[in-house]
Parts: structure tokens; sequence; C-alpha cells
């Protein structure tokens, strides 16, 4: 016998947001060695700041050592430490995520506690401020991975705030009066409010207003508000970043127990693989019973000690931070003028890895059936693994999350020969028959050619 835990499927993978990860994994895309396969455009991973990084650890290779003023720190950093953290950690910490919101916000590290990455952070305050069948409400299009993160393990019930594509996707009060409204017929209690801001989906950031809005819904409600922060710093273009923490230091709640951030580096520095992230929160009960749940899911002491040292360097996480959004703001304008030149458009963003994309034009009909179909084509024929709007709890078929920071400028060239040969090849067949798949073969084997040559002359020039 196993718990129903294991063997229902309340877990939140099934989605074709998962699903299309693992066509990706039976076929991944290499430059020389897979030419044809699947390009990975469902991944939300930095990879266009690495080399500031590399750099960093060059410049200084007694951190990586485990060595401070030539002194080993090896015996220090193996040992035991408790779970509330290496105190040079969360004081850099502290100071960097003050740097991203302009200063405009201090963190006090009493507040802090530290997590294995974002998705802990989450499914522990989900423990620490519902109880099983409580809800929280989230604006939809939402991030997939919140139905596994949040409310797997919890018991915890999302209910969507509905967000639509003609007003920019903003938030409403009549949006949030009426997400209340649902969930108290489906008789769940509504215990608080969670976002991303920047959004994931969409690549935009929180308005001022709309963090107003939200704070005056929450405390009239006497609910909780979590923001998730993860990509604040990614935010390149206008209207700049703004916390939650700095409107409600503006409506004089900057002590208010009901709010909560959530923050990490797998999306700013591009670290995943590290599993930092943490909660800040004036609660002193969440704090405290969070700290205790952080024995489940630690960041470890020799990641702890290196990011401690990287991020005390003003100099360094200055230049850090204003190069990446240089080269995120660049790599998002590469991909919106691709998908311009095949006659597709984009919700407007400026934070974020990602776009939100309009295939609205390419459906069979205006229906998630017609959504599924074209996704599952974009996949598996032409090559590109990207969300549908109707994982992320979309209203609107059409809609689709594509990522652009997680490969090089050579594979979005190639991701982007794919989608004008797939748009070419659906407007010249005017059907969705037999002639049009005929006719994609063939462009698409005269891309993967092209490509192949392209490569090989720039191998030979190397070698020459």
């Amino acid at each position: 016998m196993l718990s129903s835990k294991v063997i229902n499927e309340s877990h939140g993978q099934d989605s074709s947001y998962f699903l299309g990860w693992q066509e990706y994994e039976k076929n991944p895309f290499h430059e020389t060695l897979n030419p044809s396969g699947i390009v990975q455009m469902g991944l939300a991973e930095n990879q266009l700041s690495f080399d500031l990084i590399e750099s960093w650890l060059d410049d200084h290779p007694e951190v990586l050592g485990l060595k401070k003023n030539e002194e080993s720190v090896f015996k220090h950093l193996a040992l035991f430490q408790d779970y509330h953290g290496l105190p040079a950690f969360k004081d850099a910490m502290a100071r960097f995520m003050e740097k991203i919101r302009g200063n405009k916000v201090k963190f006090n590290t009493n507040k802090m506690v530290l997590t294995a990455g974002s998705t802990s952070a989450n499914e522990t305050l989900m423990f620490c401020l519902a109880n099983p069948g409580d809800a929280f409400l989230i604006p939809a299009p939402y991030y997939p991975g919140f139905d596994r993160d949040l409310k797997w393990r919890t018991g915890v019930e999302i209910v969507p705030i509905h967000c639509v594509s003609s007003n920019g996707y903003k938030i409403t009060k009549e949006a949030l009066e009426d997400a209340y409204e649902r969930a108290h017929k489906l008789n769940l209690n509504v215990k608080g409010v969670l976002i991303t801001n920047p959004s994931n989906p969409l690549g935009t950031s929180t308005t001022r207003d709309e963090l107003d809005l939200l704070l005056t819904f929450t405390s009239a409600k006497k609910i909780h508000m979590v923001s998730d922060e993860i990509y604040s710093g990614t935010v390149f273009d206008s209207p700049e970043f703004t916390s939650v923490l700095e409107v409600a230091k503006d409506k004089n709640m900057d002590l208010d127990e009901k709010i909560h951030v959530v923050y990490s580096l797998s999306k700013d520095l591009g670290l995943p693989g590290f599993r930092v992230g943490l909660i800040y929160s004036n609660n002193e009960k969440v704090v405290s019973a969070a700290t205790k749940m952080s024995s489940f899911g630690l960041i470890s002491s020799q990641t702890q000690h290196l990011l401690a040292n990287l991020l005390s360097d003003e100099r360094f996480t200055t230049k850090y931070l204003e190069e990446n959004r240089k080269r995120l703001r660049e790599r998002r304008d590469r991909l919106v003028s691709g998908l311009k030149k095949a006659g597709i458009g984009c919700l407007k963003s400026n934070g974020g890895l990602f776009c939100w994309v309009d295939l609205r034009h390419l459906l069979k009909s205006n229906t998630f059936e017609a959504e599924h179909s074209l996704w599952t084509k974009v996949v598996c024929e032409v090559g590109l693994n990207i969300s549908p709007g109707s994982s992320c709890h979309s209203d609107e078929p059409g809609w689709f999350r594509v990522c652009f920071a997680n490969m090089s400028d050579q594979t979005l060239e190639v991701a982007m020969d794919r989608v004008h040969g797939f748009v070419e090849a659906m407007v010249m067949s005017g059907n969705h028959g037999k002639q049009k798949r005929t006719m994609w073969d063939s462009r698409r084997r005269s891309l993967i050619n092209k490509w192949v040559s392209k490569l090989s002359s720039v191998h030979c020039e190397s070698e020459r």
C-alpha cells in the first residue's frame, strides 16, 4: 500500500507545460550533433551573463579554494551549520536585494528565512499561512509550476484572478472581487493573494497602482499578500521594478505582518542549480516556523560562502545588474523582431526571461482544443518547445510563453527560421491537410541543411 500522495494525480506535472519538456528531452536540439532536434524555449533560464560570473571567479580563486585571508575555511564550512544560515551570506543577500530595488527598501536579516530555492520558499509559506482546503487567489495567466509547488503537498487550492489581454492583463478591483466571490461559492476559505512580480508568464512588472490596489484589497479582507519577486533584477525596460514592500512603506504598511516576499538567485544571477531562495516577512511566527521547516531544504554552506563573497563585491554586482539587463533587453528585442517578421505579435514586456506571444491567428478555431493542436504541431513538427497559454490557466486560447535567455544567438536564429518557415507554409497552403505538411517538411529540411552548411563554414574558418 502506498500513500494517496503517491498514487493520485494531484502533482500538477501532467500539464502540457511539463509534457513539452518530456518531448524535448527525447530529442534535444544540438547545433552540430542534432540540428533537427527540438529547441528548448520552455525553460525560463538566464544563460546570457555567465561570462561575468566566471570572470569574477577567475579573479578570486581563493573563494572556490575555500580560503579566507589565505587560511582554509574548509573545516568551518564542512561542520554542522544551523538552519539560520551564514550571517555574511544573509547580509550580502540583503544588500543585493536593496540594490535591485534602488535602495528604496531596507531588509532586516532577522526577518529572512533561507530556503533551497523559491519553490521551497513558496511551499513553506503555504504551509505557514494556510490549512489544507484553504485557498490563495493568483492572477492568471500564472506559472504552471504553482499547481505543483503550492498545492501538491500542502492541500491548498488556487483560485485564478481572471486577467485579460484587452487591458494588457492588468489586475483590476473587479477581477479581485470576482475571484474572492467564486472562492466563497466553492466554500473555500481565502487566506491570501499571491503574485509574481514581474509576471511569469507575461514578462511584465506589476505597476504601483496595481500593488496599491492589491494591498488595499488584502488589508480590507484581512488576508495575506505574497509577492514572488524572483525576476526583480531582470527588469530591463520601463516601467522600473517596484516591490510590494516599497508601496507598503508609502502606505504606512511596511510593518504589516500579512505581507511576505519570496526571492531567489535562480533568475537574476542565473543560478537555479545552486538552489538559493528566501522568505522575507515581518511576521515573527511565520519566520520562526519557516526557519524550522527550512531544515528540510537547506542551502549548503559552501554555496553560501561562495555567494557571500560574490554579492559583497559592490563593484561587481553593480556592473552585473547593468550588463545583464542590457543583454536581456537586446535578446528580447531580437525575439520580438524575429516574430514580427513572421507576422506574429507579443504582449509588450519589460522584464523576465520570456515573452507572451500571440498566435491566435494561427488557430483553426477559437478553442483550447485548437490551441493544443497548434502546440503539438509546433513541438513535434516545427521542433520548438513553447508553453501553451492553457498550461498557464489563460482564459483566452492562442497565447504562448516563449523563453529567450536560455540559448545562444545562433540557436535563437534557428528557432526564428523555423517559425518563419512554419508560418509561410501555413499561409501558402491555405489548408490544414497533407499539402501543408509536405510543404513544411520540405521547408524544414531546407532550413536544417542551411544551418549545417553555415556551421560547417564557421568551423572551417576557425580551423584555418
